[in-house]
């Protein structure tokens, strides 16, 4: 396998993105290759496992961030506001 891919350009050669782990960068030249989301490769589970463990962290933090950001909105409205609710039709 080759680690560059043919642009289009007689002297210009690009990595491909199957080249190096996405983690730890490790050629993935003549070894197994362990996908994640589709397009993003590993050299080994454990890397894949490292990338997933912390993509799940990530989330969790952010879906905590936003329950919290609900809440104080929630706190900071006006109890008197008023409020209008119904159909309107336009013709």
């Amino acid at each position: 396998m080759s680690a560059y891919y043919y642009s289009g350009c007689p002297d210009h050669y690009e990595a491909h993105y199957l080249d190096a782990c996405s983690l730890c960068r490790k050629s993935l030249h003549n070894s197994d290759i362990f996908m994640y989301r589709g397009n993003t490769p590993f050299c080994s589970k454990e890397c894949r496992e490292e990338q997933i463990e912390f993509d799940e962290a990530n989330e969790k933090k952010n879906c905590k961030s936003g329950r919290s950001l609900r809440k104080s909105d929630a706190k900071s409205s006006t109890p008197n506001k008023t409020v209008r609710t119904g159909t309107v039709a336009v013709a």
